[in-house]
């Protein structure tokens, strides 16, 4: 373990929770030890807790959704007994949320049924049982988090056939022949890249997501609503205020690389060509993907606007 985790104050929150906290999530009924469960709540306190009183991470402990993080952990182990439980609780709701998403039976079953492998756990690295189930904190619900990464299976599958282009459409459209990307001309520039990098970088998941869908694959606000299963209105008003925010805190930076608030300001008015800025890469976490040569998600940026 870190020194992170060998925090003494997380550390006796955990050993004077322990016991009911391994009642209430039925650890022993899914084949989870207590060492197991102790190193998994010491692992989301060292990342999330807040750095107080005993009392305060307590009262953090107390409030995560102790027994789906339990089941989720399980899972992520191989538990046969945890995942028997699993899709009791969530294959429907896993379908159901498929099916508002591409709004076809078969279509449906066949996105919901991508994700089990994934979920519990089919392949390693280094030895080591590689599971998106391990990543799951309890700070928020299972089924939440579950939609979220529903939703991103289906944005990848939509990028996926994206790329699918033949050559011969490639030529058609002119691709073949498109002039490279400028490269950055001033330290401004080099700034102003690194910020904007940075920030969307910082984003939660769920927010890169959102950006994501909408502004690199061109989603409505309504079919990134059911994607997530909240109203559009919800969507409409969360990526106005993370455009907002974005824009803030990439003004921030550049006052602290050095810009007046003026020349922060003039640097996000720059035509956004002239800025190399791996916007794909800072949403979506993948390191293969190219650089995202398309405007309107900076342009938002720059406009503050939604």
């Amino acid at each position: 373990m870190t020194s992170s985790t060998n925090n003494p104050a997380i550390q006796s929150a955990i050993r004077a929770l322990l016991p009911d906290l391994y009642a209430k999530a039925g650890c022993d009924k899914i084949d989870l030890t207590r060492e197991s469960f102790t190193i998994i709540l010491t692992e989301v306190g060292a990342k999330y807790a807040p750095s107080g009183s005993e009392a305060e991470l307590k009262s953090f402990f107390l409030a995560l959704r102790i027994d789906e993080l339990a089941l989720a952990r399980a899972c992520a182990a191989g538990s046969n007994a945890a995942w028997e439980l699993f899709l009791t609780r969530f294959r429907e709701k896993l379908y159901l949320s498929a099916l508002r998403i591409v709004r076809e039976d078969s279509a449906a079953h066949e996105l919901a049924d991508t994700l089990y492998a994934d979920l519990y756990g089919t392949t390693t690295r280094q030895g080591q049982r590689v599971s998106k189930l391990a990543s799951y904190t309890g700070r928020g619900s299972l089924e939440g988090w579950l939609r979220t990464v529903l939703a991103q299976e289906y944005v990848n599958r939509y990028r996926r056939t994206k790329r699918l282009v033949s050559l011969d459409e490639e030529s058609e459209e002119g691709v073949q022949f498109r002039s490279p990307d400028p490269e950055p001309v001033t330290a401004a520039d080099n700034r102003l890249s690194q910020a904007t990098d940075t920030a969307l970088a910082q984003l939660p998941s769920e927010d890169r997501l959102i950006l994501s869908a909408y502004y690199l694959d061109g989603r409505t606000l309504a079919e990134i609503a059911r994607m997530l299963g909240v109203h559009e209105s919800t969507i409409s008003r969360k990526v106005d205020k993370l455009a907002k925010s974005l824009r803030k805190q990439i003004l921030v930076a550049l006052t602290r690389a050095g810009m007046s608030r003026r020349q922060a300001e003039e640097a996000l008015d720059v035509d956004v060509r002239d800025v190399q800025v791996n916007i794909r890469r800072s949403l979506t976490q993948d390191s293969h993907a190219s650089t995202f040569s398309e405007k309107g998600v900076e342009a938002r940026v720059r406009e503050g606007e939604g």
